[in-house]
């Protein structure tokens, strides 16, 4: 497994200047943003896709500060209920394959997206409640005449360009948002359809991210290293669902962490060795959301927490004591 990192973490310095960074850290392996909630600060696949001479240099750039470009990242909504908005994050998932099919990638990071509740709608509806029978009502419309129809078109689409891993983070806000939601669209759609394994989405929820990686073993096609960390006393007092503002950590149930900050050393090697006994063991790659440290010191402690913990020979072919 090599250690990687998602580098829009540092989108206000040029590719050239991140990398410099994250090679100086000993990180081995680069996510690239192209679209999307990520944004296009290293790469915009409308420059990169006309133009050759920018294309070369880019990949260049990646291999001259010796990084595997592992991953395309577009997150959004393609199936946002206002068309336009739809559209941009449709255009910007179809430009990253394009991409990906020129550099040889064969993984692109995204979001399912969430439709509205009804065809009226102008604005996503998460149904997180069977009860009252409008909620059922909404995900069947949601599922079956929005969700399942456009991913099985995009994901033909994606694998007739060789982006033969789409990768969902599950994210609550989304249709997909834990291991449950992913193979339901998994079994709808095809083995396109896989996860982009983010704990820090399902810790908040209560999952168990040993147990989700079991459930989803064979369908793991990329890994988020982000932490969370929960507040014992406001969620004893509130819950974990919470819509206070990420900056207002005092308050929060949860916040997102660096890796090691919200869960410690054991927490984390269980979890590393649960993916490998699930045969992923491709890259972990840091996403740094921490509002309590600056990027470069979140990323400085995740990379030196993860550099403890990763396990990067392969996996032996016998026992030798057995």
């Amino acid at each position: 497994m090599k250690l990687g990192v998602l580098t829009n973490l540092f989108g206000n310095l040029s590719l050239e200047e991140a990398l410099t960074k994250f090679e100086s850290l000993g990180i081995e392996a680069v996510e690239i943003g192209c679209g999307g909630y990520p944004g296009k600060a290293h790469c915009d696949p409308q420059i990169l896709l006309h133009d050759e001479a920018a294309l070369k240099e880019w990949c260049e750039t990646i291999k001259r500060h010796h990084m595997e470009l592992v991953a395309l990242s577009a997150h959004g909504n393609p199936v946002h209920p206002d068309p336009k908005i739809a559209k941009q994050f449709h255009d910007d998932f179809v430009n990253a394959v394009l991409l990906a099919e020129k550099v040889g990638v064969d993984t692109v990071v995204t979001f399912s997206g969430c439709p509205g509740g009804s065809p009226e709608d102008k604005t996503p509806n998460w149904a997180t409640c069977a009860w009252p029978d409008d909620y059922l009502a909404v995900l069947d419309y949601q599922w079956n005449q929005v969700l399942i129809p456009y991913w099985k078109e995009t994901a033909a689409f994606a694998r007739s360009h060789g982006v033969t891993k789409i990768a969902f983070e599950m994210h609550p806000g989304f249709c997909v948002y834990n291991p449950e939601t992913l193979l339901k669209l998994r079994a709808a759609v095809g083995d396109t359809i896989g996860a982009n394994f983010d704990p820090s989405h399902l810790i908040w929820q209560g999952i168990d991210p040993v147990a989700a990686i079991r459930e989803l073993k064979g369908a793991i096609y990329h890994f988020h290293a982000k932490d969370t960390k929960i507040d014992n006393i406001n969620t004893a007092k509130f819950g974990v669902l919470d819509t206070k503002h990420y900056s207002d950590e005092e308050h929060r149930s949860w916040i997102f962490r660096s890796v090691g900050y919200g869960n410690g050393l054991d927490y984390w090697r269980d979890m590393i060795s649960a993916l490998r006994l699930a045969g992923y063991d491709k890259v972990m790659s840091i996403e740094h959301e921490d509002s309590l440290m600056t990027p470069d010191e979140g990323l400085r402690h995740a990379v030196a927490f993860l550099k403890d913990s990763i396990i990067r020979e392969p996996k032996p072919g016998s026992i030798s004591w057995a």
